[in-house]
């Protein structure tokens, strides 16, 4: 499904060179959802750009489906991005002149045989499996963070995507939306088969992937399964342990103020 082979990337300013990416290999297969994890500056968010083509290496294979990413122009990785990658950017990237549901059918207006008609009516659908229909005529200053982030993963899903890419999906959300969030992704991946690479700073988000790629310094540390596959009620489980732990800890806050 996708491939890295000895990928390097750096960026280059008037004093020195950032070495970003060092000579990253892995391959992905398809259906799978695999978390990236590391510090800030490790090379994850670049990474992800790479894989979907919105930024090249320096040196390196990507292949995704057996296409090399790194010899295609902008015009064929625009329409590859239209009809096979999805991708959720951490600060939503909604356009503010749009409404809700425009925002999500961009993807189809810059590549598909669907009428304008069809294009709204199939965006409505998806805004509805988002629990986000009653906001389709709102623009991006009306909605919260969290309705935000929902407007971006519908608009991911619109093109029916063969692999999404997110970027800290739940970065910045209360625990409510990040619930919700995690719930939208883990269902697309394990009942529909859509492959998920996740990058997160979030350990317990990492603990649902089937597959956790460590970085630091620009490189993959570590490769890692985790021993059971997630499921879309993997993310209950987290919430009761979440809430439990809360509990608790109110529970001793309680005592320690007596």
């Amino acid at each position: 499904m996708l491939e890295f082979k000895n990928v390097f990337k750096s960026f280059h300013n008037e004093s020195e060179t950032i070495d970003v990416l060092k000579n990253i290999s892995f391959r992905i297969e398809t259906g799978e959802f695999v978390a990236i994890i590391g510090p800030s500056g490790s090379g994850k968010s670049t990474l992800l750009g790479v894989a979907a083509g919105l930024d090249k290496p320096d040196t390196g294979v990507v292949a995704l489906d057996g296409i090399d990413l790194t010899k295609e122009n902008e015009s064929n990785l625009a329409d590859l991005r239209a009809d096979q990658i999805g991708f959720i950017f951490q600060n939503f990237q909604l356009l503010p002149g749009l409404n809700a549901i425009e925002n999500v059918g961009i993807p189809l207006y810059l590549k598909s045989s669907l009428s304008e008609t069809e294009i709204l009516k199939k965006s409505e659908k998806i805004l509805e499996s988002v629990s986000m229909s009653h906001r389709a005529t709102h623009f991006p200053k009306q909605l919260s963070g969290g309705e935000e982030q929902r407007i971006a993963i519908a608009r991911s899903f619109v093109n029916d995507p063969k692999i999404i890419f997110a970027d800290e999906p739940t970065a910045n959300l209360d625990f409510k939306n990040s619930k919700t969030v995690l719930d939208l992704l883990l269902y697309r991946n394990k009942e529909q088969g859509t492959t998920l690479v996740v990058v997160t700073h979030d350990p317990d988000v990492a603990k649902l992937a089937d597959r956790v790629l460590e970085m630091k310094d620009g490189e993959i540390i570590s490769d890692l399964w985790n021993r059971k596959k997630s499921s879309p009620s993997s993310s209950k489980k987290l919430t009761a342990k979440k809430t439990t732990k809360q509990k608790k800890t109110s529970a001793m806050s309680k005592q320690v103020s007596r």
